[in-house]
């Protein structure tokens, strides 16, 4: 090859200005494709990531400073990935390239002592050996109950043995060290969790880009990160909150690893109670890991308690009597700060919902989904409506009051006899004798498109904390027994649910169907009509105005041509001093 060796540069902003990125004359450097480099920019100089080499006439270029790290921090597949995401979710180049780096620059450790592999067997004997002889780049649904320990020992034995490795991708850093814990018991130093400060993940970024024959696990940052002879991702409750970020870009584990599996011939196993419906729409292998998913949930209508009766039917009150008087414990589940509780007609009972959407509307004079005003219950025409559910603290002191102020308190170290909580306590609660969800419908009816699936996998998550037991149980308070959620919960089966809301949401052209975009922008003027024009093509509602933020909600089958043309006008609103959020695929509406 003649002429001089040219990289192409993307250097570290975050700005859509540098998305293309520079030339610089490589000289005597060691550089590759990932190379983290050191190039001078508008008189400084600056980082950024290596995305292109070829051969020609330098034309006066400026050189590379230098080299940073010790490797490469990502190849040519890789980058693939980088720029489909980047695409999908209107980011600049940059920044989705910072995820693939360490912490600190990357490390060359020294190779690790491996030790040998127990044999297990796999929930997924073909899955599995499909990818540790490399023909992944499917999918597999790993439906299973509380022994995820051993399903995933079982996903990865086979991948280590044929010398590949793995990555477990779990929602909180409190998991991902219960995980690394059990796993270690069999597998020693092939266990790399990537958990701590700054110098302990880069060790671990380091050492799985070095060694063939480990499984890499962490929360989701770990889906980016190049690891040596890979094979599969695992992906623990995938449709968590924790694995997608909430800030731009709203990145969600799944869609990186579907990519990554596709350019890179992976395969990746979903274990969970509960699918999402992106990924039963893909129609995956499916697999069940032993008996049932979760516990007996038993259904309680409080259309059936008079008005004014409390956030407890008297059911709920003599269960939990009788729990407590057997020693055991009981659990009073609570919806998430921000959450507002459902509310019922005083007259007629029946749940207060928006007339035009169906949506459990918040309190307020209009429906957040759809914005029609709020008015009589469509049922009766009544006017007085009281709250089903309440925040953690009012539940705390109901429950003191029912039950006495020594047995009850929030979820912690303490361990009470009632304890209260909300989604996030979950990963720290122990095994209860009896659970109790104060307010499905606040769930169920929530005002997003996703409301069902997210209430489903939350209250699966709540009954499999309930031990086993011939009268231990989930009870759920609800005025809409019928709902196929709650359907599914007393079955003790997610699919029929999931083939139900597919079809609804492919009629509504929603996501996995379709793609839903928000944005939101501070007040600039005329920044709607950019928005319209930029958008031209899509469906866009909007704006909706909160605290000097607009926000606009964008619909269509296909988005990809939308985000193309929205990343200058998201880039220029920025530079105008405006801030803007894109959230591709919302969990909240």
């Amino acid at each position: 090859m003649s002429g001089d060796a040219i990289a192409r540069v993307v250097p570290d902003l975050a700005t859509f200005s540098v998305d293309e990125g520079f030339e610089y004359l490589v000289g005597d450097h060691d550089v590759r494709v990932g190379s983290l480099v050191r190039v001078p920019l508008s008189g400084r100089p600056r980082r950024g990531y290596v995305v292109d080499l070829r051969h020609g006439v330098s034309d006066n270029l400026k050189s590379i400073r230098s080299v940073s790290g010790a490797r490469a921090v990502f190849d040519s597949r890789l980058l693939r990935t980088v720029d489909d995401v980047a695409a999908y979710y209107v980011a600049p180049r940059s920044v989705v390239l910072g995820k693939v780096a360490p912490p600190n620059l990357p490390k060359s450790p020294k190779p690790l002592e491996l030790p040998s592999i127990p044999p297990c067997d796999s929930a997924a004997p073909e899955a599995t050996r499909d990818a540790a002889q490399g023909r992944g780049g499917g999918h597999v649904q790993v439906l299973a109950g509380s022994e995820w320990g051993t399903a995933i020992r079982g996903l990865v034995t086979g991948i280590l043995v044929a010398g590949r490795s793995a990555v477990v991708v779990l929602p909180t850093a409190a998991e991902a060290g219960r995980l690394a814990g059990l796993l270690r018991r069999d597998l020693g130093a092939r266990v790399l969790e990537a958990e701590g400060d700054d110098a302990s993940v880069t060790m671990a970024w380091s050492r799985a880009a070095a060694n063939p024959g480990v499984v890499l696990l962490g929360t989701p940052k770990v889906v980016w990160w190049p690891v040596e002879a890979l094979a599969a991702i695992v992906l623990v409750d995938e449709g968590r909150r924790g694995m997608k970020e909430r800030q731009t870009p709203t990145v969600s584990a799944a869609r990186v690893a579907a990519t990554r599996a596709a350019h890179e011939d992976l395969t990746v196993f979903h274990l969970g109670r509960v699918p999402t419906a992106e990924t039963f729409g893909r129609n995956p292998r499916r697999v069940r890991v032993g008996g049932r998913l979760w516990p007996p949930v038993e259904v309680v209508d409080r259309r059936e308690e008079a008005p004014g009766s409390g956030l407890f039917t008297e059911r709920v009150r003599a269960a939990v009597r009788q729990t407590i008087r057997g020693s055991g414990r009981a659990f009073f589940f609570t919806h998430q700060r921000g959450y507002a509780p459902a509310s019922r007609c005083a007259s007629c009972r029946e749940l207060r919902l928006c007339q035009q959407c169906g949506a459990r509307p918040d309190p307020g004079p209009e429906c957040r989904r759809c914005g029609a005003g709020l008015d009589a219950c469509a049922h009766c025409g009544g006017r007085r409506f009281e709250a089903l559910g309440a925040g953690a603290e009012r539940v705390v002191e109901e429950a003191r009051r029912a039950f006495g102020d020594a047995t009850v308190g929030m979820v912690d170290a303490t361990q009470p006899a009632i304890s209260v909580g909300t989604e996030r306590d979950l990963v720290h609660l122990g095994p209860v004798d009896l659970a109790i969800a104060v307010d499905a419908d606040g769930l169920i009816r929530g005002t997003n498109y996703r409301a069902g699936e997210d209430a489903l996998a939350v209250l699966a998550r709540v009954a499999a904390r309930v031990r086993e037991g011939r009268t231990n149980r989930l009870i759920v308070q609800t005025v809409s027994p019928d709902h196929p959620v709650l359907e599914a919960l007393r079955r003790a089966d997610p699919l029929p649910f999931f083939e139900r809301e597919l079809a609804e949401r492919r009629s509504l052209g929603m996501p996995p169907i379709g793609e839903v975009l928000v944005l939101e922008v501070s007040e600039l003027e005329g920044v709607d009509e950019e928005i319209r024009l930029a958008t031209a093509g899509a469906v866009v509602f909007g704006p909706s105005s909160r605290d000097g933020v607009g926000r606009w909600l964008i619909q269509g089958r296909d988005l990809t041509e939308v985000k193309r043309d929205l990343r200058p006008l998201v880039g220029k609103l920025r530079d105008r001093g405006g801030r803007v959020r894109v959230d591709a695929d919302p969990r909240d509406l």
